[in-house]
């Protein structure tokens, strides 16, 4: 299955108009900060799109890498750094890639609402490029659209989005059974989470690094 020009979506959809761009950092995220279990650290956001949370996160103490395939999408992240007045990195880069762009390791990574974005067949390779940035022992935080959300159609895993997205809907055991090989995974459940079309059924899984 073919994937979407996301950076297309950027240059001509207004943002407030893009689904998964939110000026506001989740609540997943904003827990574990503010609750000390993440700690500053070096921390990459992965599909950062327009580099909200990367600033959000940089505001809170951390050194942030933001890595998104968009160039336009990169270019507003920088333009967004700037204007808060915070250091952060930004990086483009295909995720599913080589990662050639990114030279260092991290004790963080997170990708919110991403990996619905990604198919299954991908997915194992993605999940290596996120192991290979990480340091031993550091940790994980991925967020995806659940098989148990009623969004954009119906129970289908391929699901068509109004933006012309097809999004992939996955269940518990699938997003376990994905770490596993890589990662310790320390919780995995089924959460809601505010969207723009109203809430949504997630997986929330958080995994650290062997």
């Amino acid at each position: 299955m073919k994937y979407p020009d996301i950076d297309q979506m950027y240059r001509t959809i207004p943002l407030d108009k893009i689904p998964w761009n939110s000026e506001v950092p989740p609540r997943t995220l904003v827990n574990l900060v503010e609750s000390g279990r993440i700690r500053p650290c070096k921390a990459v956001d992965l599909g950062c799109g327009t580099g909200n949370y990367s600033v959000w996160l940089a505001s809170k103490g951390f050194d942030v890498t933001g890595v998104d395939s968009s160039p336009k999408a990169i270019e507003i992240a920088a333009e967004n750094a700037l204007r808060k007045g915070v250091s952060c990195r930004f990086v483009v880069a295909d995720l599913l890639g080589d990662l050639r762009e990114i030279s260092e390791t991290f004790d963080f990574a997170f990708d919110y609402e991403l990996l619905h974005h990604i198919y299954p067949e991908d997915r194992n390779h993605y999940i290596q490029n996120v192991y290979r940035i990480l340091n031993p022992g550091s940790t994980y935080l991925s967020v995806c659209f659940s098989e148990e959300d009623s969004q954009f159609g119906g129970t289908g895993k391929f699901r068509s989005t109004g933006i012309g997205t097809v999004l992939y809907f996955s269940s518990e055991i699938e997003i376990k059974n994905l770490l596993l090989p890589h990662f310790s995974v320390q919780e995995i459940r089924t959460i809601e989470i505010s969207g723009k079309s109203g809430p949504h059924r997630a997986v929330y899984a958080l995994a650290v690094r062997q």
